[in-house]
């Protein structure tokens, strides 16, 4: 068996001497390495030789070139069919034990028997498989070729005609093969064993096994067969050399380059069987001379130039041509030019030392004219990359939902009494719904629905014919068009057998005879059936299906439960989609028909937001990816087809243009659509197939079929069979790689018989077929792609770069010009990336595709009139990333943290570039590169910072697959099941869009990093936040919100995917063990602390998914400071912890409330703070005043005491609202608790006593507070507004449920009104002055966020930056953790009305935050770029800042004499207190 798929002629293992001392000198040049002209080392292995685009060497005096030749638009395509390897250094024994994998043994044993006799092979395997083949053959005089021996083992299969497969059969505990060879030329025995189930090779440390046989005697040579003849394998390499010399030099492919060597082999062997020994065919091979033997030779000739002289020769040519960047047929050009002219420098009489002499002062006359006289881009390896300001790529367009209503919506139609049916029969079953379709004839509407109870299968039909109809039908066991009687059990009443059919009568629906709907059940019990075919008689007309009988399948394999559609159309431009689905028959004729009904619905799609556009993108990817039919009977020009793409496209460019924030929408559409055309490209996919038959004689067979399949309608489809036609020939026409390619892309033996044209017939080229074959189908794959591939980069660059194609004969030709404007440069640029394509390095290519897309993003942004093939290269530029960063995957396997970083920047910025709405993505870029120069100048802090980074861009992954899945998944739903989309194809529609995006790679490059950062950081896997010992029973759940309520009989150990921080712990939960991460000072982590409930974040995914594993089993969590350790326990040790909770829990206080009354004030100032008139909140602040340091800044403060809602409720101008409110309460009261929020929004009704107005101003404005009524009746009312949420905030869920639990008389909490300025911050703060993780009393912990307050207290994701500092210590603060809240909250100057309740901060009862606070000014959401924050990058700031937080808790908790919870603000470096309670 051949060692590489295209074996090299002059392979590196195997030179003869003289070659292998000429290519050390090419090795051991002295150009530089980044030289154009260094010298590439050619790897072993055929899967890295594959990946060199071009291979140099100057071997002897010549010059060898191996360059792999791609048909034009084969791009990035690795074979991966296993290949047996010869072995070049064997450690071959006569028998021995190898290790296979971990403790899987492998041994051979040999039996050595007397000579001419058979040779005995035993391989024994202590392997668990019963799926294990050998994969082998026999190798004679160390030929590279295995010979495949005539006796074989039992169930030997032939594979290929290169290598014999054989099972492995039990014995005992493991598995035995036995092997006799009766081969008298048979050296050795070289094999590979292979795990078909598992798909799993083995091999001999990487070498496949080698096991030597006895040396028989062998008859003299001229005795023996000719298959017995060998010669060694440097001289066939000399022979393959010169038969290349003879030939001129060709360039071969790799297939040819197998075939010269072959040749070459038998050439030698033919005259080893005529007697010539080999050592005579080497001394003959060694001492031959050149072809121009015979002649006088010429100076150059007798003396050779020294190969490092001509590569610096070529190095000078290529610095005088303006450094470009050379094609690698451009390359060996100039290598040969270089020659000439030291060549000619030697026929003039100079000597080699001359000649150096006069390369190194420039002396050697060059013809050579400068390439770019502008721009370079790069040097030879890689580009260097411009330095831009990420500002400029932000892109704050957001995709706005417009209102419908303004749309004038469809006409009703009987449509949406055939749903309603449907949907009554799917509850009416409550069983698998299998298949659903609805057909278009003419008028009428014909409703499929297939559903399965039980053990039977039920077909539903509904009609809206006006007049009576009749099913003609029957079943199915295997194809669509076979016609089974239906058995007796399965015919309805009244149903007659004709014809190997039957014909049932349908009948007025029972359920609703008005609706004038036909109906007809059918069941079938037989699970055999597949199908039911099936056609309609009207009186005396046949109905069928655009010609062709109906046909419904019972069950795809997929459907394994029932199919929850989006009936209502909710979340869709459902008017739309109800129209795609009426025109669905229409569009199914031919893509010509689907784009131009698409073109005249875009229009109502964009006017319909981005839910239209989502609904444009759904109909047209499930086009796409074959989920709707593509042609029915009708027969359309591919000019036809690509006209009506182009005035699609050219529609869609229109709206990237006008509508900045639907430009990812359009951008997703055209990727699902191709280019186009004006005709004359698509003209040619019916004129170039014929052209290809013609020259290459094959105009029968599958060619013949697929040329009528593209004259009737050609499809992307024709891209696949273009591409498996190529690789079946370049693979040396094994039909195996044809059927693979196909397969791979979704074409099935099934699908091309589908066609209307079907191709029933395989390729069989001859072998003098494959050069002409391999050219002109390259050539006509780029005319497929021009047409059909808008994604595909070559087709995309040719487009913007330009090409003629001379029409021949009848043939019409083509010109494309240039995109005008383009950057200086950018076509080399474009030429690098395409030279890169397959490098195996896929850094360089990244850099480069990145560049390109960079460079396009002004021309992305202007109007012009090639617009769209601009942004066909860019979608092409876009996918390309994508497939490299995953090809680049095991690059990465060893890398360092700094190469994954580098990787994350170039895919996160590629995802930038392709979205709206990219600010949060562009600032995370920014803290990626401040993170990359972090690491490389060995910041202490690196990691730690680039973990905060890292949790950002996990945020904004989830919110862009969250905006994903509500803009397009409703759509699929909808759609889907108006169109009769297979179930799965809906399911993970959504999740098939993500994955085709850089979205995914990214977050698998983030998952890579992150266990480095985490062990650099010294992290661990947990973040411990409420550190309780505690055993349960653990139950899995989405989100701790959704359960917050629910009451737990027994124990429960939570595994909550989500956790934002607001929430309630539910009743019953020990512990919330979650991979969200909350604020260590959020209002769940305060609630956990204070409820004894273990509170924790798992970082590591394999860790929660263990945990998740354990769902229902009794389990003990016991948390440190930093880790959680977890056990299965047995059911007596609950009971022993069920105890000590009981003690425990018996020694808490019985909690409760005293009425407040209305002291007959409306508002009082600080010196009134009182326990009956204010909470806790109030009267602390009015402590501090005055008592803390003077750098401790208090604001001013007034409060509406307890009492006044109640009294501004009884007043008469409220008697209504009161009423209301009185009927609520008594509602909520029997357990109503959806009534809370009517509550609030009935309190937000009140009006304002003119008395209050009153006493509130003079108090405010008396306090030296700003009154809001000042600046107009308008503030004001805002004002009062956010004084009735404070009141109304009362009624909140989480308060609500809170208070219930400790049983708390929600009658008797009162709701005073703080009322303080707004200190516009520039950071918030919240301080617990005992670190509340560890317990510690020593320390102090903080959290800060920038901007206000509300990000850290409130449920906005991400985490604070958090600190701890020691209180002996209060100047040396230490960073746990830098920010990643992407938001921040900022307001104009205002008043903000603060819940102060009776209910807050009592004695074992944490109640503070859960009423709300609100200012009259709504805030400003604000994108925080934590790259330009100098909290963040200056260390000196920072310092300062976190060390006046820490002093502040300590002299705040020293007046107090307990620990204390405070929350304060930053302002122009100047610290506020807000307010401070006790810990808790």
């Amino acid at each position: 068996m051949s060692n590489t798929v295209g074996r090299s002629i002059f392979y590196p293992t195997s030179l003869c001497p003289s070659v292998a001392e000429y290519q050390s000198k090419v090795n051991s040049s002295g150009i530089p390495a980044n030289s154009l002209f260094k010298a590439v080392t050619v790897n072993q292995g055929s899967a890295q030789t594959q990946n060199f685009l071009l291979s140099s060497k100057f071997r002897g005096n010549k010059l060898y070139v191996r360059k792999r030749k791609f048909a034009m638009g084969r791009l990035g395509r690795v074979a991966g069919i296993p290949h047996a390897v010869l072995t070049t250094d064997h450690a071959s024994e006569l028998s021995g034990k190898y290790k296979l994998n971990g403790d899987i043994e492998l041994q051979v044993g040999v039996d050595s028997v007397a000579p001419g006799s058979m040779t005995k092979v035993d391989i024994q395997v202590s392997y668990g498989s019963d799926s294990l083949i050998m994969h082998w053959g026999v190798i004679h005089d160390r030929q590279a070729k295995w010979v495949l021996p005539s006796r074989q083992p039992d169930g030997t299969t032939v594979y290929k005609n290169k290598a014999l497969r054989s099972p492995f059969v039990k014995s005992g505990s493991g598995f035995i093969l036995k092997i006799e060879i009766d081969d008298p030329a048979a050296q050795a025995i070289e094999f590979l064993v292979f795990d078909e189930a598992k798909n799993k090779w083995f091999k001999n440390n990487g070498e496949n096994f080698l096991i030597k046989l006895p040396v028989k005697e062998r008859p003299p040579v001229k005795e023996r067969p000719v298959h017995e003849i060998s010669v060694p394998e440097d001289l066939v390499q000399i022979q393959a050399y010169l038969r290349w010399e003879r030939k001129g030099k060709q360039m071969y492919n790799p297939e040819q380059e197998k075939e010269e060597y072959e040749a070459a082999r038998k050439e030698l062997l033919d005259e080893v069987a005529r007697g010539i020994s080999v050592q005579d065919l080497r001394a003959r091979l060694t001492n031959r001379t050149s072809s121009t033997e015979g002649k006088e030779p010429s100076v150059s000739q007798i003396k050779a130039i020294p190969d490092e002289l001509v590569q610096i020769q070529a190095f000078i040519r290529w610095e005088k041509a303006g450094k470009p960047n050379y094609s690698p047929d451009k390359k060996l050009r100039e290598f040969e030019e270089a020659k000439k002219e030291l060549l000619a420098e030697l026929e003039k009489g100079a000597s080699i030392d001359e000649i150096r002499k006069k390369i190194t002062k420039g002396e050697i006359q060059t013809k050579v004219a400068k390439q770019l006289k502008s721009k370079n881009y790069f040097s030879v390896e890689r580009i260097q990359r411009r330095r831009r300001d990420l500002m400029q790529l932000i892109n704050k367009h957001v995709a706005k939902d417009l209102s419908l209503q303004d749309v004038a919506a469809p006409k009703a139609s009987t449509l949406t009494v055939l749903e309603r049916y449907a949907k009554e029969r799917e509850e009416q079953n409550k069983g698998l719904v299998l298949n659903k379709k609805i057909y278009k004839l003419g008028d009428n509407d014909l409703l499929v629905l297939v559903t399965k109870d039980a053990d039977k299968t039920k077909i539903h039909l509904a009609a809206n014919f006006k007049m009576p109809i009749t099913l003609h039908w029957a079943l199915s066991r295997t194809t669509q068009g076979q016609w089974s009687v239906p058995p007796q059990s399965a015919l309805p009443p009244g149903s007659v057998a004709v014809h190997e059919a039957a014909e049932t009568q349908f009948q007025m629906s029972p359920s609703d005879p008005s609706s004038k709907v036909q109906t007809l059940d059918i069941e079938v019990e037989d699970d055999t059936f597949k199908g039911m075919p099936f056609v309609l008689l009207s009186g005396e007309k046949w109905i069928k299906n655009n010609g062709s009988d109906f046909y419904i399948g019972f069950d795809n394999g997929r459907n394994l439960f029932l199919w929850k559609v989006n009936a209502d159309g909710q979340g869709t431009a459902k008017f739309l989609l109800d129209k795609i689905a009426e025109l669905e028959h229409e569009a199914q004729k031919s893509f010509m028909h689907r784009f131009n009904i698409a073109a005249d619905l875009i229009d109502q799609a964009k006017d319909a937001g981005p839910k239209g556009l989502a609904g444009m993108l759904v109909w047209m990817r499930f086009m796409a990816t074959r989920q709707l039919i593509w042609n029915k009977n009708y027969n359309v020009k591919p000019r036809e087809i690509s006209k009506a793409q182009d005035r699609l496209t050219d529609l869609l460019q229109n709206v990237y243009t006008s509508y900045p924030g639907y430009r990812e929408l359009v951008r997703m559409i055209m990727s699902t659509v191709g280019r186009g055309g004006e005709g004359d490209v698509g003209q040619r996919i019916r004129d170039e197939i014929l052209v290809v038959q013609r020259k290459n004689d094959c105009k029968g067979g599958m060619m013949e079929e697929w040329h009528q399949k593209l004259h009737n309608n050609t499809s992307p489809d024709d891209v696949v069979i273009c591409q498996a036609l190529i690789d079946y020939i370049d693979s040396d026409l094994d039909i195996g790689v044809y059927w693979k390619t196909l397969n791979d892309n979704g074409i099935t033996k099934e699908r091309l018989l589908s066609y209307d044209r079907a191709i029933h017939s395989e390729p069989n080229f001859r072998r003098d077929q494959k050069e002409g074959l391999l050219r002109d189908l390259g050539n006509y794959m780029r005319t497929l792609k021009a047409v059909h591939s808008g994604a595909d980069l070559e087709s995309a660059i040719s487009n913007c770069m330009g090409y003629n194609t001379e029409g021949q004969g009848f043939m019409v030709g083509v010109q494309i010009n240039p995109v005008s404007g383009l950057p200086s440069g950018f076509p080399e640029l474009l030429q690098f990336v395409q030279d890169h394509i397959e490098v195996k390095d896929v850094e360089l290519l990244l850099e480069g595709l990145l560049e390109a897309r960079q460079e396009l993003q002004p021309l992305l942004h202007k109007h012009q009139d090639r617009l769209r093939d601009l942004l066909f290269l860019d979608i092409s530029l876009d996918s390309t990333v994508r497939t490299a960063v995953e090809r680049g995957y095991e690059q990465l396997d060893n890398a360092g943290p700094e190469k994954i970083m580098y990787f994350i920047c170039m895919v996160l910025e590629n995802l930038a570039l392709s979205s709206d709405d990219n600010e949060d993505l562009i600032y995370c870029l920014k803290g990626w590169d401040h993170a990359l120069s972090m690491c490389k100048s060995k910041d202490t802090h690196w990691a730690l910072y680039a973990k905060s980074i890292l949790d950002r861009t996990r945020l904004a992954l989830t919110n862009k697959a969250e905006w994903y899945q509500q803009i397009l998944q409703p759509s699929a739903e909808y759609l889907g099941s108006l169109l009769g989309v297979e179930r799965w194809a809906v399911e993970i529609f959504t999740e098939e869009i993500i994955r085709a995006g850089s979205a995914a790679s990214l977050s698998a490059l983030l998952n890579r990093l992150d266990p480095v950062l985490r062990k650099t950081a010294h992290l661990g896997s947990w973040q411990v936040i409420s550190p309780v010992e505690a055993i349960g029973y653990v139950e899995v759940v989405d989100e701790l919100l959704a359960v917050q309520n629910k009451s737990y009989g027994q124990p429960t150990i939570l595994v909550a995917k989500r956790v934002k921080g607001e929430e309630e712990i539910p009743d019953g939960a020990v512990a919330v063990l979650t991979p969200d991460m909350p604020d260590v000072l959020s209002h769940v982590s305060v609630r956990a602390r204070n409820s004894k409930v273990c509170f924790a974040t798992c970082f590591d995914p394999n860790v929660l998914a263990n945990l998740q594993a354990n769902k229902g089993k009794l389990l003990r969590v016991k948390p440190t400071s930093a880790d959680v350790v977890y056990s299965v326990v047995e059911e007596d040790e609950l009971v022993d912890a069920k105890s000590t909770q009981l003690q425990e829990d018996g020694s808490v206080p019985t909690l409760s409330l005293v009425k407040k009354q209305f002291s007959g004030r409306y508002a009082i100032s600080s010196e009134e703070f009182t326990n009956e008139m204010v909470g806790a909140k109030s009267r602390n602040i009015a402590y501090l005043k005055g008592k803390v340091p003077t750098w401790i800044g208090i604001p001013t403060s007034v409060a509406i005491p307890f009492g006044v809602f109640e009294y501004v409720l009884a007043d008469k101008r409220n008697q209504e609202v009161a009423e209301k409110v009185k009927f609520l309460k008594m509602s909520l009261a029997e357990g109503d608790s959806s009534i809370l929020g009517e509550i609030r929004k009935t309190v937000l009704q009140l009006e304002a006593p003119p008395q209050l107005i009153e006493d509130l101003r003079t108090k405010m404005k008396s306090s030296g507070m700003p009154w809001p009524g000042d600046e107009g009746e308008q503030r004001w009312e805002q004002a009062w507004r956010a004084i009735k949420k404070v009141w109304g905030s009362k009624w909140n869920e989480r308060a609500y449920f809170s208070t219930r639990k400790v049983k708390l008389d929600h009658e008797y909490l009162a709701m005073a009104v703080l009322v303080q300025e707004v200190i516009n911050a520039d950071y918030a703060f919240v301080i617990h002055t005992t670190n509340p993780s560890s317990g510690d009393s020593s320390e102090i912990y903080a959290e800060v966020v920038t901007g206000l307050g509300e990000t850290l207290v409130g449920a906005y994701p991400g985490r604070a930056l958090s600190f701890i500092c020691k209180k002996h210590d209060l100047n040396s603060p230490q960073v746990l953790g830098y920010p990643s809240k992407p938001i921040g909250l900022f307001i104009r100057r205002s008043i903000i009305f603060r819940s102060d309740s009776n209910g807050e901060d009592l004695e074992g009862y944490a109640g503070a935050g859960l009423y709300d606070s609100v200012p009259m000014d709504e805030e400003e959401e604000v994108v925080i770029d934590y790259s330009s924050d100098p909290l963040v990058v200056d260390a000196g700031f920072r310092q300062k800042i976190l060390s006046s937080i820490a002093h502040a808790g300590s002299e705040i908790e020293k007046l107090y004499g307990s620990p204390q919870d405070i929350e304060g603000v930053i302002r122009d470096g100047n610290l506020f207190v807000v307010q401070t309670r006790p810990q808790m």
